[in-house]
């Protein structure tokens, strides 16, 4: 069986791995306070290009959601988000089992729009029972989106202007970041993301660690007391160097654009091959999830052998599936499916 699930079904990249086995034998002190951990953050803050950052390291993607979000916001904020955003969909209610209020905008293939950013919070200001509603406090965006797609970098300055203008804070979740980062005619670079957002994740479960996503606070002023933070939150791992280790091997010898690399290219082979055989692209994605419409048929039969996920229910005749990429996809698990594509397609 070849797999497209989704871009975590396999351990740790084979670099990361030797890393963690090279090291499990060391003793270190706990919650991060360890030589790999702290050159890992050496190696973050320099490929961001902003000395001064803070850097965490936390397990999962909702947990640091979770985390930063609460973390930020007061006790009458909520936060902004398209109303695709996995905030607002896919993380169970997280955000409101802390205690904020997600406060959807309209999407546009994911992503949101700095004058909907803009209308709303100056709508919410001219209403003059506004300090009845949860205001406004944070906007969230995730670099790639839901739908693979992403911000241009003047659509990311756009958004970043009309947050500070506003004073509120533009945090961006980078799950995915490394596939953004590798898109095809990207102008985007991390370095970027340090300088508009005022904090954000690297993303590392999804781009080749077994586990582990690494904030970066680049307003200084935002979060104060991050490691506290973190620690009444649950999320603060005992053997903290296991994150270090994984981050301090994706940072070192360009891995975690290897990685981003490598995946978004076969990506861009998938999208083709479905392309050439006449099947409709749903979203234009240049990362590592592909969306697609296909008949049901075509779907059942490629199940027998491939494994992806229907995105929404499936139709009566037809349905919307999601290919996903990673750095375990291999170059014959692509040829595989194209060729079954145009098998199938005859």
């Amino acid at each position: 069986m070849i797999h497209f699930d989704c871009d975590y079904m396999a351990g740790a990249h084979p670099e990361v791995m030797q890393a963690l086995v090279e090291s499990n034998m060391a003793l270190t002190p706990g919650y991060g306070a360890d030589k790999y951990t702290h050159k890992a953050q050496e190696l973050i803050r320099s490929a961001v290009g902003c000395p001064e950052a803070q850097v965490m390291f936390l397990v999962g993607g909702t947990q640091t959601n979770a985390t930063i979000i609460d973390g930020i916001l007061r006790h009458h904020e909520g936060v902004l988000a398209a109303e695709s955003g996995h905030i607002a969909v896919h993380e169970s209610g997280a955000i409101e089992a802390s205690g904020h209020k997600v406060l959807t905008l309209p999407h546009y293939d994911g992503k949101v729009r700095a004058e909907d950013v803009e209308e709303y919070i100056t709508n919410f200001y001219a209403d003059d029972t506004y300090q009845h509603m949860v205001a406004p406090g944070l906007l969230y965006i995730s670099h790639p989106t839901e739908y693979g797609t992403i911000y241009s970098l003047k659509e990311l300055k756009a958004l970043s202007d009309v947050c500070h203008s506003h004073d509120i804070p533009l945090y961006i979740d980078g799950a995915r970041l490394g596939y953004a980062l590798a898109a095809e005619n990207t102008d985007v670079t991390l370095k970027d993301i340090a300088r508009y957002a005022d904090a954000f994740y690297i993303g590392g479960t999804k781009v080749g660690t077994l586990f582990g996503e690494a904030v970066v606070v680049t307003n200084p002023s935002l979060l104060k007391h991050l490691f506290s933070l973190v620690k009444q939150h649950g999320a603060l791992l005992a053997k903290g160097r296991l994150l270090g280790v994984q981050f301090g091997a994706l940072f070192r010898d360009g891995l975690y654009e290897r990685i981003g690399s490598h995946a978004v290219c076969l990506a861009m082979r998938i999208k083709e091959a479905f392309s050439k055989a006449g099947y409709r692209v749903v979203v234009d994605s240049p990362t590592n999830q592909q969306f697609f419409h296909l008949p049901n048929t075509l779907i059942d039969a490629l199940k027998h052998e491939v494994s992806f996920e229907y995105w929404g229910a499936r139709g009566a005749e037809s349905s919307t599936v999601r290919f996903v990429t990673s750095w375990s996809t291999t170059d014959s698990d692509v040829e595989r499916l194209c060729e079954l594509i145009e098998e199938l397609h005859r």
